[in-house]
């Protein structure tokens, strides 16, 4: 029996970035990466191509904005964006910005940490959101 879609019950309010119908951006509770952030279809569907072009292209533009976002607010080394969704088939995006003296430079978040790392950007979690609210609606 296959357990419930994690990515389809509601999300608690104060994760909450932005919502509207088509979908939400939210904070992940991840310590190291305190500005680390989901872009999630609320309709369950696995691949991008599940949807139409059209509702491709905003989610697509709803995850460059939250990077264009990050950019101008932590000023990252690098942002890293992923969807992989192999645990959790609900259409999503990773958006993480990285530095490079966090825990896992220059590997992916999902490594071996390989340093002590520096947890970016909690002191900017207010301007962030701001940031990709403006940028959303």
């Amino acid at each position: 029996m296959n357990a419930p879609c994690l990515l389809c019950h509601a999300t608690p309010p104060d994760d909450v970035i932005f919502a509207n119908a088509a979908l939400r951006v939210v904070w992940v509770h991840e310590p190291a990466y305190p500005c680390y952030v989901r872009v999630i279809w609320n309709a369950h569907l696995a691949e991008m191509t599940d949807l139409p072009a059209s509702q491709r292209n905003m989610l697509m533009a709803a995850v460059f904005a939250v990077e264009a976002a990050m950019r101008s607010v932590l000023h990252p080394s690098k942002i890293n964006i992923a969807s992989f969704g192999n645990r959790v088939p609900h259409l999503h995006w990773h958006i993480i910005p990285r530095w490079e003296d966090d825990a896992h430079w220059p590997e992916p978040t999902w490594a071996v940490p390989q340093q002590v790392g520096v947890p970016h950007g909690a002191d900017k979690k207010g301007l962030l959101a701001m940031a990709i609210l403006r940028a959303l609606k």
